[in-house]
């Protein structure tokens, strides 16, 4: 049985961020063809405009999606409870003062966070610093 997290602080002390191989677009299919023909996306999502996909960005192409606006997928490695209250937030907060952009996913097991594919390396070292400050800060109450 999985543990687990639902401190904001133990969750962001213990995410483990890690980049993920290739590039993704998010591309939306009108309701009318929201079928996923021969698609295969890593994540699906319906809305009433149609069914958003994120799809690998030669897929996409050849696809005919447009896909200028390529991103890497961050996972956070810990695994969050579904009714867990900060994880969200302190990663969007931690980025969104850096000027990053970021779509975030929560899956049943992990938290993804798509950026723009030229900030990913800068967004990892911002995640991997909040980790330490995060894991920090639980130590010092912990010694109180």
């Amino acid at each position: 049985m999985t543990i687990v997290s639902r401190d904001k602080f133990e969750m962001l002390s213990n995410m483990t961020p890690s980049v993920e191989d290739g590039e993704y677009v998010f591309c939306s299919i009108p309701n009318e063809g929201s079928k996923v023909h021969n698609l295969s996306p890593i994540g699906t999502f319906h809305e009433r405009e149609g069914l958003t996909v994120i799809l690998e960005k030669g897929e996409a192409h050849e696809a005919g999606f447009e896909t200028s606006l390529a991103m890497r997928q961050i996972t956070l490695n810990v695994n969050s409870a579904l009714d867990s209250v900060g994880l969200t937030a302190g990663v969007a907060a931690s980025l969104a003062e850096a000027g990053i952009p970021c779509n975030m996913v929560a899956a049943y097991h992990h938290d993804h966070i798509f950026v723009p594919a030229g900030l990913a390396d800068r967004a990892l070292h911002l995640l991997e610093t909040l980790q330490r400050e995060s894991a920090r800060a639980m130590r010092n109450v912990d010694e109180r």
